[in-house]
């Protein structure tokens, strides 16, 4: 039996099938392939996934980062869409019909939310909220027969709460989803805890740079088909321009989310103690709630770390005026330090309750630490702090 290589190394060696003897990427710009006679045209119209046809369909450099992604995930398969949103929304109407039924985690991204709330509500899939880190949420929900699938995000954002992923991928019944996108394959393998499908925004740190927007989702490969079925139809497609940059992003993984999660303990140990700051969210504290789950399932604490200032909303104006260093954006897991208001930006669509059930606050900043030296990070926070 041959000897797996390490996640570091794969990220290096996988996802080189349309490149040739080429060491960088190639990039397949066509958005159509000739035929060869009538009998080839229609095997690739009627054919699972054909790469060479028309590129809603496939593509070749697309392919080559979703073969990366199913490497790095220890998945079957992976498909790639043009956002994290074409990922999320086309596993769910992939998988359920009106009068299904799905079991989420009240703690998820403010946009997968809204999809479940809003199109998926009007569409007839009845959705149950759950706490996701309370034991036994997601299996008392279920309901035999009749819940299809069930959706988690873990780390959460931006509170970055954890979902226990055993626990998860021992339900039967419906299919289990995890968005890791703030973890990325390198911080977790969902799939390895028995979890059916697991998904990216991969614009954030797969792609790692700021330069590319894509959804990528993996798993078992009956699953991923089924996805595919669906997707040539919702149009979710991914731009291999994006797809290449999503290459070079996996080439790098590893060293980036390594330097950003070491920086991020640090800073995050950094600030326990500062009387500005009321609360620190980091699972790789020791002082976290979900410390012993957060060893258990993650290779690292993750990339993000994510603050309460005691004065509320006017301390986190004053606090976002005043860093040089950092970047105000919403996005995350690219190289440079990123800080944004939450309740303001990526969850300003929710509720006061729905905010309290997240874990949103108005003094709540979250950070994406990028790949500057910490030291000189921290200097800015405490600065801006100050």
């Amino acid at each position: 039996m041959t000897e797996q290589n390490q996640p570091a190394t794969q990220a290096i060696t996988s996802g080189r099938g349309a490149s040739g003897s080429s060491l960088a990427p190639a990039l397949w710009a066509s958005t159509v392939w000739e035929s060869e006679s009538l009998v080839d045209a229609r095997r690739r119209a009627t054919g699972t996934r054909a790469a060479e046809f028309y590129s809603r369909y496939g593509n070749p450099t697309v392919r080559s980062f979703e073969e990366a992604v199913a490497t790095l995930e220890g998945a079957e398969d992976a498909i790639a869409f043009g956002s994290g949103m074409g990922a999320v929304a086309s596993v769910v109407l992939s998988m359920c019909s009106a009068g299904d039924h799905i079991v989420a985690q009240r703690q998820l991204y403010a946009g997968t939310l809204a999809f479940l709330q809003g199109p998926c509500a009007r569409f007839g899939i009845e959705t149950t909220f759950v706490d996701g880190h309370v034991p036994g949420a997601f299996a008392e929900a279920v309901r035999p027969g009749k819940t299809m699938l069930v959706l988690a995000e873990t780390p959460s954002n931006p509170r970055l709460d954890l979902v226990d992923l055993d626990e998860l991928g021992a339900l039967r019944g419906p299919v289990t989803v995890v968005d890791s996108t703030l973890a990325t394959p390198l911080g977790q393998r969902p799939l390895d805890h028995g979890v059916h499908l697991v998904l990216h925004s991969a614009t954030k740190g797969i792609a790692g740079h700021n330069d590319a927007t894509l959804g990528v989702v993996a798993g078992e490969k009956d699953y991923i088909d089924a996805i595919w079925s669906y997707s040539v139809l919702h149009g979710a497609t991914p731009s291999p321009y994006d797809a290449l940059n999503g290459l070079r992003g996996i080439r790098t993984l590893s060293v980036r989310t390594t330097h950003q999660a070491d920086s991020a303990l640090f800073i995050a140990d950094s600030l326990l103690d500062h009387p500005a700051v009321t609360a620190v969210h980091y699972p790789g504290l020791p002082s976290h709630p979900q410390s012993d789950l957060a060893k258990r399932q993650m290779r690292h604490g993750g990339t993000l770390v994510a603050i309460e200032l005691a004065g509320g909303q006017p301390a986190a104006e004053r606090f976002l005026t005043s860093v040089q260093l950092l970047h105000r954006a919403t996005s995350l897991g690219g190289p440079e330090t990123l800080v944004c208001h939450p309740a303001t930006t990526t969850h300003a669509s929710l509720t006061p309750d729905e905010a309290a059930h997240v874990g949103v606050t108005a003094g709540m900043l979250r950070i994406s630490i990028g790949l500057e030296e910490p030291t000189d990070v921290l200097r800015d926070i405490l600065r801006a702090l100050g």
